[in-house]
């Protein structure tokens, strides 16, 4: 065992977890991998991972739940292919389950390790390195036959792809999402070329937003109108200040940072990247969010409401945050492009149970109808590698009040978003 393995406090012959790109990651540059259904994760940043450990209880229904932290190595295939893979901390054992109790600290939530096998559990003393092998093998087989067009993804800026309609819309993501493959290559990059150096990273486990959606819609905002941290180089402040003043930043405090989106009328997916997003005028951030909440059909207007309710409290959460600055955040915005069955809107509740579990009959006629499950959209924060407040003692500058420019983008949001439902007659 190497020295840096033997620092990081890994559980001896412990089981670890074989990690897979995340498939809906559309913006930031940090890889983010699926760990299991519900959760995934991300190199650790010290700054980041203060911040889930001390976050204020109100800002925890807008961020992803924290569920630890686990040791991230690799191993090299015959083929050079690089596997990723999870291992518990001294003290932890097996595939993460959360004791749910949302009264407590983050940190108290435990973080247990189990046995069970339907997460491609790897035993690191008995499972063959065959069995791993095989699997970077079958994995490399299925997208061998998109490198040549995925080297063409990269360099595009907006992209719009036909969905085999007999097929799993949510598998054919897998190879479909340029960002994220673009991410997790970068990832196995840079850890194949420190290899000498160091072969065991610390990863923070956090909730998985997408995993109650069949397909999700994802828009990442970069929120504020300041992006460089405290900490910043001149050289990073000034290529972070031109960034801003250079797109919608800089005027509204937002702008588009990645974008995925299923269109259900065109049967097509669409990905928008930051490059793009930095170039749109205030109208094309509009346009963009328009497109967003468009399902090639129609405007799903039963989204917007919901959404200006969650912006609206984030708001005022963030008003009584005293210190805080979460310099280069993002704010995500999900729902799901698969629509629900839709119900009667002046049935009593017993209809509307009833309906629930099938479409309404296409005899009510006259009847107003709306999607079940309408509301059923996710606000949240995350990234917070360059998040400050007086609560962290090692920071020089300490600043005071709200943060000006994250709110001053929240309320943009807010106006644009309501442009929208009113313009679309709602």
């Amino acid at each position: 065992m190497s020295p840096a393995f033997r620092a990081m406090d890994v559980e001896p012959r412990a089981k670890g977890v074989l990690l897979e790109p995340f498939v809906h990651q559309v913006g930031g540059h940090s890889c983010v991998l699926r760990f299991n259904e519900t959760t995934l994760c991300k190199p650790l940043v010290p700054r980041e991972h203060q911040f889930y450990e001390t976050l204020p209880a109100e800002m925890r229904k807008f961020t992803p739940q924290y569920k630890g932290v686990v040791s991230v190595g690799f191993e090299e295939d015959e083929d050079r292919n690089l596997c990723l893979i999870a291992y518990p901390l001294k003290g932890d054992h097996g595939i993460v389950d959360i004791v749910d109790n949302s009264d407590c600290e983050p940190k108290s939530k435990l973080l247990r390790w189990t046995t069970n096998k339907k997460h491609h559990v790897l035993e690191t003393e008995k499972t063959p390195k065959d069995w791993v092998r095989q699997h970077r093998k079958e994995e490399k087989m299925k997208s061998h036959k998109l490198e040549e067009e995925f080297e063409w993804l990269k360099k595009s800026e907006v992209l719009y792809y036909t969905v085999e309609k007999k097929g799993n819309i949510s598998s054919q993501l897998k190879h479909y999402n340029p960002w994220s493959m673009k991410c997790h290559q970068q990832q196995l990059q840079r850890m194949k070329e420190n290899a000498k150096h160091r072969n065991q990273y610390k990863f923070i486990l956090l909730e998985n937003l997408t995993s109650r959606y069949e397909v999700p819609c994802v828009l990442d905002l970069k929120m504020g109108t300041r992006q460089h941290g405290d900490d910043a180089s001149e050289e990073k402040a000034a290529n972070q200040i031109r960034k801003c003043q250079q797109s919608t930043s800089a005027v509204i405090g937002v702008r588009v940072c990645g974008m995925q989106v299923y269109q259900a009328g065109s049967g097509q997916l669409m990905f928008m990247n930051k490059y793009h997003g930095r170039k749109l005028s205030v109208q094309g951030f509009k346009e963009a969010l328009f497109q967003f909440f468009h399902n090639g059909r129609y405007l799903r207007r039963e989204l917007l409401g919901p959404v200006l309710k969650k912006l609206t409290e984030l708001k005022a959460v963030l008003e009584r945050q005293e210190s805080y600055r979460f310099y280069s955040s993002s704010l995500l915005v999900i729902y799901d492009g698969k629509e629900r069955p839709e119900v009667v809107l002046d049935s009593d509740a017993e209809d509307l149970e009833d309906l629930s579990e099938e479409s309404a009959d296409e005899s009510a006629g006259a009847y107003a109808y709306k999607p079940i499950g309408a509301s059923s959209v996710d606000v949240r924060m995350i990234d917070f590698a360059h998040t400050t407040c007086r609560l962290y003692g090692e920071d020089t500058v300490v600043h005071e009040g709200q943060d000006a420019g994250y709110i001053f983008g929240l309320q943009s949001l807010i106006d644009i978003v309501t442009e929208i439902s009113e313009e679309s007659g709602e």
